[in-house]
Order: structure tokens, then sequence, then C-alpha cells
């Protein structure tokens, strides 16, 4: 990586850990601002936490063409705009219609901001550094995450309307100093559709139709659904309707989950760095397998209070460090299977498909949590030694380079050639 990538990529990671900070700031707080704050009622909090699942499905599929048509600079910034707009009317919104478009647009702007921000990292890094770049986004994103929700907190804890207002108008301001950052930023030259590469021209039903991506994404989907869509929905209503957890308890069973990413994410990148991709997939599955069953024992277990929550807890730490597991090795699969003019389109389809599995994942698992306790830990169980299935099966589509980086390069360094990028088979 020369000087100026670096460079870049300093400002790529203040980008997320910003836009992190400003989602972690607001979010969590939302249902409370609709529903008793601004006294809409728990219908309208529903379907507002609800556009911004819409918003993402209705902008991802043409967000990844832009990204490759302009770059992905320019669709960060208009996603970072329509962000700040949609925070800074939310915050001033009283009426349902409002407070739903204002969502909307929030949503919206942070749901491109996902594969803008991917793409500029595979832009900026190689092959050899782009495990550790995505390492590094995930961390920075968690602690964002962390730090917003506790500050945000704080601000808001008497919920009257104008601590919510003040909260969104620094959200607002947050958004509008990455914009500042990001305008910084020189990305290096790559191929656009005026640059007339067959591929650039292709579209997402191009994305789809390279199988080997195809069985990435449908693995994508299983590991959201099973993980990501279930940490606020089902597992946390079996958690209080099954263990007996306390509300209070689930805020530290989520900073559990936190803590384990933050600690352990540079521990194990070593670990993950130098092994085949589908088989550390495949790890996750497993641990989260145990997850799971930690989770069954705190429902269903039949010990003391105590046990019940120690084991709810270790729930959420499992399933945290198998999030650091995934971080450096499914967002740099992504990128190495596309052609490199049609990164931002493989990247909106993967977020996509995390949209679809987060709108699916509470949907199914929030009502089956709270009522449907063995059943709902049994089917999650086998959902997660479905990932290490699916996994080692994506192993077997995938060229060497793409699967075990670490490994190629060594043995072209052994042969005393330079290490150059392989291309991905679409």
């Amino acid at each position: 990586m020369t000087r100026a990538m670096g460079a870049q990529m300093r400002r790529i990671h203040v980008g997320n850990a910003l836009s992190a900070f400003g989602l972690g700031f607001t979010v969590p707080f939302l249902y409370v601002y609709v529903a008793q704050v601004r006294d809409l009622g728990a219908v309208t909090a529903g379907l507002v936490l609800a556009a911004f699942a819409v918003a993402a499905l209705i902008v991802l599929p043409f967000s990844g063409r832009a990204i490759d048509r302009r770059g992905p600079l320019p669709v960060l910034i208009v996603a970072l705009l329509s962000a700040a707009v949609g925070a800074m009317s939310l915050g001033l919104s009283s009426s349902p219609e409002l407070v739903l478009l204002s969502a909307g647009l929030l949503g919206a702007g942070q749901a491109v901001m996902q594969p803008a921000l991917a793409t500029m990292i595979v832009e900026c890094s190689t092959q050899e550094t782009r495990t550790r770049a995505f390492a590094m986004q995930f961390f920075l994103q968690n602690l964002g995450l962390g730090v917003g929700g506790l500050i945000g907190g704080q601000i808001v804890k008497h919920e009257r309307a104008s601590d919510f207002t003040l909260l969104f108008a620094i959200e607002t301001a947050i958004f509008l100093v990455l914009i500042a950052v990001m305008l910084t930023a020189r990305m290096p030259r790559s191929a656009r559709i005026a640059d007339a590469t067959p591929q650039a021209r292709g579209t997402m039903k191009d994305v789809f139709r390279n199988r080997t991506m195809v069985q990435l994404c449908v693995l994508g989907f299983v590991l959201f659904f099973a993980c990501y869509g279930q940490f606020e929905s089902g597992l946390s209503a079996y958690g209080v309707e099954a263990a007996g957890i306390s509300p209070s308890t689930l805020g530290i069973a989520l900073a559990a989950n936190t803590g384990a990413i933050v600690i352990a994410q540079f521990a194990v990148l070593r670990f993950v760095e130098r092994r085949k991709r589908s088989r550390v997939i495949a790890t996750v599955g497993l641990i989260w397998a145990v997850a799971w069953i930690a989770a069954g024992y705190a429902g269903m277990g039949h010990g003391s209070q105590a046990m019940a929550t120690a084991a709810f807890i270790s729930t959420y730490a499992l399933f945290g460090i198998g999030e650091t597991m995934l971080a450096p090795t499914v967002a740099p699969l992504v990128a190495d299977l596309a052609p490199e003019s049609m990164v931002g389109r493989y990247n909106s389809a993967f977020a996509l498909v995390k949209q679809l599995a987060l709108a699916v994942g509470p949907a199914v698992g929030g009502p089956m949590g709270a009522t449907l306790h063995a059943p709902y830990i049994v089917t999650f169980l086998l959902f997660s030694l479905g990932i290490s299935v699916l996994a080692l099966r994506l192993g077997k589509r995938l060229t060497p380079a793409q699967n075990h980086p670490y490994k190629e390069r060594s043995r072209v360094v052994a042969q005393g050639s330079p290490t150059e990028p392989v291309a991905a088979n679409s």
C-alpha cells in the first residue's frame, strides 16, 4: 500500500467510525422517541423502524450501479446529505407523515453508506492489506455504535422532546463533519463506465449470474438471519420470557457482545488470515451453535437464575467472537469475487441480502422467541450448523486465491515473484 493510499484509508476509517457513532447515537432510542415522546403510538413507531428497512431495499439495487459509474465518494456524499436532512427533520417532526418521511431519508442514507465505504476500502487497499482493513472497519463500527449509544442514552435519559431534538441535531452535525472529512479524500483512479470495459456495463442481474456469488449471498442471508436478525428481537424476547432476564441484563448482554468484539477483533486476526476463508466461516457456525446451546440452557436448564443470566450473557459474547472472524473474511471475499469495474454492485448486492435478512429475522424470530421457546432454540441451532455446511460447500467453488489468499501470497513470495492480485472468476 502506498503512502497516499494509507492516508485515504485513514479518512475512510474516520468515516466508518463517525457514521457508526451517528447510528448508535439515535437508532436505539427511536421507538421511545416516536411512541412516547412524540406520542404517536406504538404502531407508528413500528412503521418508523420498518421504514429504515424499506428505504434500504429501495435504494440499494440502484446504489451499486451509481458507485461503479461515478465512484464511491460522490455516492457517499449524497448518502451523507440524505442522512443529515433525515436526522434533522426527524428531530423536528411531530406528525406521523413527517416522521416516516424523515426516517426513510435517514435509512436510505445509512444504507448506501455501507457499500460506498466498503468500495472505498477495496480501492484504497491491496489484496495483502484488505483483510486487516475490513477488520479495522468492523472494530471501529462497533466501537462507534457502543460509544454513540452510551452518550446518546445520557442525553435523552429524561425523555424530553428538546433532548431528542438536541440528539438529532448532534447526529446531523456528525454527518456534516463527515462530509467535510470525505471531501478531502483523493481516491485512486479506477475503471468507470466511461473507460469502456465490457463488464462495467453489467447489471445486478449479472451479479447474480455468478453462481459463486449467489452461494455467498445465500450464506450471508443465513448468517445475518441467524445472528444479527435475532439480537434485539427473538433472542431478547426469549431471554425475558424463558430465562427471566431483566431489561438491564439485556443491556449488559449487548455490552458483552460489543466488548468481545473490541477485545478479540485483532487477537483473532492472525488466526483468520492464515486459514481458508470457507473454514473460518464454518468455524463461526460451530461457535454460534454453542451460543444457541448456552441460550437454551439459560431458558430451559432449570438451574439458578445466576447461572441462567451468565449463560445468556455468554451467548451474546460468543456471537461477538464469531463476528470478529466474519468481518475480515466475508467482505474481502465479496471484493475478490467481483470484476474490478463491478465492485460497487457486488457490495450493494451483498448489502441488499443483509437488509433482507435483517427484515425477515425479527419477523420470524420475535414471535418464536417469545412463545415457542424450545422450537426457537432448535431452529436457530440448526441454522448455525447450516452455516458450517454452506461455508464448506462454498469453499469448493472458490479459487485458491479467493479461499486462502495468505497461502497464495506466501507461495508466490517463496518463489521470488512479485505478489499481484489474482483475478477472481466470475
